[in-house]
Formats: structure tokens, sequence, C-alpha cells
């Protein structure tokens, strides 16, 4: 094959690669939740291998100030020992095993503390520190962040608590924060765009993290959302098809327990 061919045709593969890519960003829930114990070393590490763009981990603080990556307020789901999290001290919590719930090759997965999740994430990737207590924990973060040195493009802060979102764009104007929200919460009326919008603004979140509730997430909402100047994000899609919608009505950025996977799928 002629040199000037084979370069057109390099060109032209590279080219193709890149249209095949999803055209939103696929974040990992938890980690590689799907394969791996969430919220730990083991799930983040496999989250960039997966090639996601961007992992999701759940924080509290300890009783001793310091912050740790769980879901639950306490750790009977994930370690057996039913411990709550605020009243335990982080040595406390170091001592409890939460990887062999979900398969015996994890065994040993220890509690990670903010600090130990930075320290995997690669250049260009992203974390979304969900938030699960109150705004206390806001000063603690802001002092973990700055010493990870960590761009301030690679951190999203997320949180239902929208004091949360608050208080952090207070202290750490330069960071993303966005108001996490169930579109359809039980024994509730489904939320609106107008009124989400106009507390999103109050808070001076950057954008709204939404549950993928096409029911109610529609292009009508998503782009009351977009031409309110917001960020749209949403989760937890595990089914191509439903990320498929959310992609249709503007969504930026998905989350899943199978970054892999869905990055596959959409490519397809």
């Amino acid at each position: 094959m002629p040199r000037t061919l084979a370069a057109l045709m390099t060109a032209l593969a590279a080219t193709v690669a890149v249209a095949a890519e999803p055209k939103v960003e696929i974040v990992a829930h938890r980690g590689a939740s799907f394969d791996a114990p969430e919220n730990t070393v083991a799930a983040i590490k496999l989250a960039w291998e997966q090639k996601a763009d961007a992992s999701e981990f759940d924080v509290y603080l300890t009783k001793d100030g310091k912050i740790v990556v769980i879901h639950d307020a306490t750790t009977k789901r994930t370690a057996g020992d039913d411990m709550k999290v605020a009243s335990t001290t982080l040595e406390e919590l170091r001592k409890l095993d939460v990887g062999k719930w979900k398969n015996a090759k994890f065994a040993g997965e220890k509690i990670p503390t903010l600090e130990e999740m930075l320290a995997t994430v690669p250049a260009g990737k992203r974390v979304f520190i969900e938030v699960k207590c109150g705004p206390e924990i806001v000063p603690e973060l802001d002092r973990v962040l700055k010493a990870a040195k960590l761009k301030p493009e690679q951190t999203v802060v997320i949180a239902f608590n929208a004091d949360v979102i608050a208080a952090t764009k207070k202290a750490r104007p330069d960071l993303q924060a966005l108001w996490l929200v169930s579109l359809a919460p039980k024994n509730a009326k489904p939320r609106t765009a107008e009124e989400l919008i106009a507390k999103a603004k109050d808070i001076k979140a950057d954008g709204l993290d939404l549950s993928a509730t096409p029911a109610v997430l529609d292009a009508a909402f998503g782009k009351k959302v977009k031409d309110a100047g917001l960020k749209l994000y949403v989760w937890t899609v595990n089914d191509v098809e439903l990320a498929k919608k959310m992609i249709a009505v503007g969504a930026e950025s998905i989350t899943t327990d199978k970054p892999g996977w869905l990055r596959e799928q959409l490519a397809k």
C-alpha cells in the first residue's frame, strides 16, 4: 500500500474511533460497583481500568473529624458490624472488612479515606464526591482537596442537601457543585423544572444531577435546565436504551454501575 494511502487509512480509522466514543461523560457509581465492592479503592481503580471518565463516591465525617468513603450512615450493610460512622473513629472503622461481602477475592478491603481515593485519580479524570452528611464537612473537605492538589476542574461536589452545595460554593467557588435531586420522590409530587432551577440558582449550584426518570425528565424539561445555564447530569443508569434517552434530552454526564459496559454499548 502506498505510504500516503496508508496514512489516509490510519487517519480515517482514528476518526471513526473518535466518532464511536459516547458523546457523554461516563461516571462510575461508587466506583465500578457492579464488579467490585462499592466505595473501595478496588472499585475506583477498576473504574479507571474500565475507562470511566470519572468516578463517584460517598463521604461522611467520622467521630474524630476525618472524611471516609461509605454510602450508608452505618457499616452494617457492607461490613456486617453495625457501627454509626459519625460516632466511630477512623481507627475503629479501618478495622472493618468491606470487601468480602461482594466476593471473597476482595476480602481485606478497608473503608477508604478521601485522601486514598483522590490519590488514584489519573490526569484528565474527575471525581464526584457525594456528601452524605451536612455542611459541617466542608472545612475538612476543603483541606483535603487542597492537600491532594488535583486541579479544580477534576473535582465535583454533589449532595441532596442543598445547604451542602451552598456551603461548598461559598468556600470553594472554583469547584463545580451540583444539587442531587430525585425527580419522583416517594409519596410526593414529581419535581418541576422551574422549581429546581430556582433552587439551584439560589444555592449557586452549577447544575442539577437528576434521577434518570424519563416520565419526568423529557426534552422540554432538559431544555429548560440547559437554557437556564445549568449543567444537566443524571444517575444511575444501567440500561443502554435509558442512557440514549437521557442523552437525547440533554444529559451531559451519566452515572452508572457498569462504566466499561455502558461505554461499549453506546459506542455501537
